[in-house]
């Protein structure tokens, strides 16, 4: 695409920023006739100009009649509060909350700490200590989506990229994809995407809310060094049946909520899968392509190939009584890979075989002690298996068989009392213990049992933390914590103080600042032996002091966000400081170093965000610049140089808009290449050799998404109700460079492969949903 289209393309996504235009409160004439509530707010927002945000099953099944009359908007809210048991809470100007009548104060009080509401869409809400609401059920259309995919939602926020365009390798702030935690329900989440990572593995029918932090992180939370992804699924007891079923491009899925005594005992279930070896959509062939590309799965003939994905979730929801809730929580995720090539001439058979699952388990114990006094507390086990297996048989024997594993045992038990006082004042305490026992093996078992590497390694955690938060309108909020871990097997103490700060400058400037400490146990490493499939070739492992040492991070930033007449302008700096990172100095660099070397990175950067909504249309602009550069003992002469996921410059911009059930968006980003180890060829030789790491840059990559979904009901009395949608990747089919590798085995004498990987394609991805 030329320089003359990509501008054209930005002045129809930034034209409505060249007016705007102030509302006041007037009384409307306004009727309606059993119109279900839903649309009653759709048409609403239409005629007062504001936005309401609510879960749709809160108006499920209820509709509204009035007789024509001139009324005021907050006349209609008193009249919908008196008959129907609903409340609603002016978020600024012109964004209402919508709740239940019954709210307790935690919950209210969650309300009172939103700060910018539509962050991006509605859904989306920016609270006081700077992390990120996420609810999938409130979510409008984002670009490129046709449902609200947790981990691709997260990625459009300021400051997180996924260099490698998948769901699972987002990098927040410059870190690492593997310093990010992922939760379900309390239950830490290693295996988080299906698709080789191309979708999350998390369905957002059942998913609640989604709490993520990239600064001044509450101390309940460590483990990780760039963020926290907190997903949860509904906690409170389903006041009546509703199920739901739906099919896109890439897979078929239900859900259910079931009551099974009235208000104090439910379940809820759902269920996701694939359906290629059924039928292959256009959506998963071209998925297909990026994932495979330049594997010998797209390269070889005579082949079956089998490959589907699984997840499911059950929670039971238990209300003893007003005071104490118990809730059991259960996840699964599964993918398998049959890849088998059969040459036709000798007979021989080679067979790839991977499996890969995470099963976790939890249970939540929710006590209010008095009005001001309440303990949370949890116990939780995950179980990550990775398998992969080639063998390879001729007519007479086995030649060939290779094996490689990595399991995780992560188990843990947590309580937290949270105090409050009657000036609004917080105080809470807590104890988390963890077990975490990791293991990774390469085999070699065709003809006499090799063990070519392996290691297994336990670390039991002990660890104490305290938050205080303190709040006054006319001064400012601040929150001061600390988490202290003692980490047994390494008979190790690592404090970790915690701050934020947030102040109203003036009336509509807010200012945020934070600080914070963290370190990191667990990580993702290259593994030593590649496989042939090149597909999955990151193995967890653990600390172990030595060669793997603890890693440490700390980060201070600073920023403001104005809101004013339907603006939003949000900018904020930071700087990240990492030590203890370990990296395998690859063969090409050096064929005679296969060791791991340690090291530490700086990041420097700043986002900027600004919002404008026009009536039914919304337009955003974000903004991300960073620097990250690194240093490991023994590389680059003990010099830095630019890490491989330092993306410079990052613009993603989106234009929406609303009318009732239809929404559409677009979403354009453009963001600088990928750095990479340049090769040059030896003229003699005709060998490949490589000089300073990361000097070069791949070329810059851009792309158009676009989004639509229609809602509709079949009639005003049925709860019946239906979604169809459309989107398209990649829009003008732009082939954008992603990364630029070298495969080779740490052997001089091996031939070294430059393999080029690019985006995904034009992919189109239809859906369709019923619920009811």
């Amino acid at each position: 695409m030329n320089k003359r289209t990509i501008l054209i393309w930005i002045v129809i996504l930034f034209l409505p920023f060249a007016a705007a235009f102030s509302q006041e409160e007037v009384a409307s004439r306004v009727a309606f006739n059993e119109a279900p509530i839903s649309d009653a707010f759709l048409e609403l927002e239409e005629i007062y100009d504001v936005r309401f945000s609510y879960q749709d099953d809160l108006v499920t099944g209820k509709t509204l009649s009035l007789e024509a009359e001139d009324r005021t908007l907050d006349e209609i809210l008193e009249i919908l509060e008196t008959e129907f048991g609903i409340r609603f809470k002016q978020i600024d100007e012109r964004y209402i909350s919508v709740f239940k009548d019954d709210l307790n104060l935690d919950e209210i009080q969650q309300l009172d700490n939103v700060i910018v509401t539509s962050y991006l869409t509605k859904g989306i809400y920016k609270n006081k200590d700077g992390s990120f609401s996420l609810r999938p059920k409130e979510l409008d259309v984002l670009p490129g989506l046709t449902e609200a995919d947790v981990l691709e939602s997260i990625q459009l926020l300021p400051g997180v990229i996924s260099p490698n365009e998948t769901a699972t390798g987002f990098s927040v702030r410059g870190g690492r994809a593997d310093q990010n935690r992922i939760l379900w329900d309390g239950i830490n989440i290693y295996h988080k995407g299906h698709l080789f990572g191309m979708i999350s593995a998390f369905n957002p029918n059942r998913i609640d809310k989604v709490d993520f932090s990239n600064k001044g992180t509450h101390p309940r939370y460590g483990e990780r060094l760039s963020s926290v992804v907190s997903i949860a699924s509904r906690d409170k007891v389903s006041d009546r049946f509703s199920a739901g079923v739906g099919v896109n491009g890439l897979g078929a899925d239900a859900y259910v909520d079931i009551p099974v005594v009235k208000d104090k005992l439910d379940i809820q279930a759902g269920v996701r899968r694939s359906y290629d070896e059924l039928f292959q959509s256009l959506t998963f062939e071209r998925t297909a392509d990026k994932v495979f590309e330049s594997t010998k799965i797209t390269n070889a003939e005579n082949t079956n190939n089998e490959f589907y994905f699984l997840d499911y979730n059950v929670k039971l929801n238990y209300k003893a009584n007003d005071r104490h809730s118990f809730h059991f929580s259960t996840i699964q995720i599964d993918n398998k890979l049959d890849y088998l090539v059969r040459d036709i001439d000798d007979g021989t058979v080679l067979n790839d075989l991977l499996e890969i699952n995470n099963e976790g388990y939890g249970a939540h114990w929710h006590a209010q002690w008095g009005e001001n006094v309440r303990q949370e507390t949890g116990v939780s086990l995950s179980k990550y298996r990775f398998t992969y297996n080639f063998t390879e048989t001729t007519p007479e024997e086995r030649v060939t068989d290779f094996e490689k594993k990595n399991v995780i045992f992560d188990s843990g038990v947590s309580t937290e009392f949270i105090f409050k006082t009657k000036n609004d004042q917080e105080l809470s305490v807590g104890y988390q213990y963890s077990l975490k026992d990791v293991s990774y093996a390469f085999l070699e078992t065709a003809d006499l049992f090799f063990v070519l590497d392996s290691d297994q390694t336990v670390e039991n955690t002990h660890s104490l933390f305290g938050n205080y938060e303190y709040r006054n309108p006319n001064l400012f909020d601040i929150s001061v914590g600390a988490r202290v871990s003692y980490f047994q097997n390494l008979d190790a103490f690592r404090i970790e103080p915690r701050i934020f700060l947030y102040k109203d400058l003036f009336r509509n400037v807010k200012l945020q600042v934070s600080g914070e400490v963290k370190n990191q146990i667990v990580s993702e490493i290259d593994e030593t032996v590649l496989s042939d499939l090149s597909l999955e070739n990151r193995l967890w492992r653990l600390a172990d002091g030595e060669t793997f040492p603890i890693i440490k991070s700390y980060q201070v930033s600073a920023g403001i966000v104005y809101k004013n007449k339907g603006w939003t302008l949000d900018m904020d700096t930071y700087y990240k400081g990492i030590d203890g990172l370990t990296a395998l100095a690859l063969g090409f660099l050096n064929p005679l170093d296969s060791q791991f070397h340690i090291g530490k990175q700086k990041i420097l950067g700043g986002d900027f965000y600004v919002k404008k909504d026009f009536g039914s249309l919304a337009t955003w602009l974000s903004y991300s610049i960073n620097s990250v550069e690194s240093k490991y003992r023994g590389l680059n002469d003990d010099d830095y140089f630019t890490a491989s996921n330092s993306i410079r410059h990052n613009v993603t911009a989106s234009l929406t808009y609303r009318s009732k059930g239809f929404q559409v968006a677009l979403g354009w980003n453009w963001h600088t290449g990928r750095p990479f180890t340049e090769a040059l060829v030896e003229p003699s030789s005709g060998e490949l050799f490589f000089q300073n790491i990361n000097t070069e840059r791949l070329p810059i990559y851009h792309r158009l998404d676009f989004s639509s979904t229609y809602g509709f009901r079949f009639s005003s009395k049925s709860p019946l109700r239906g979604k169809i949608g459309l989107s398209v990747r990649n829009v003008y089919d732009k082939k954008n460079y992603l990364s630029r590798e070298y495969f080779g085995n740490n052997n001089i004498n091996d031939p070294v492969t430059v393999i080029d990987k690019f985006s995904l394609g034009f992919t189109p991805n239809l859906l369709f949903r019923l619920s009811w």
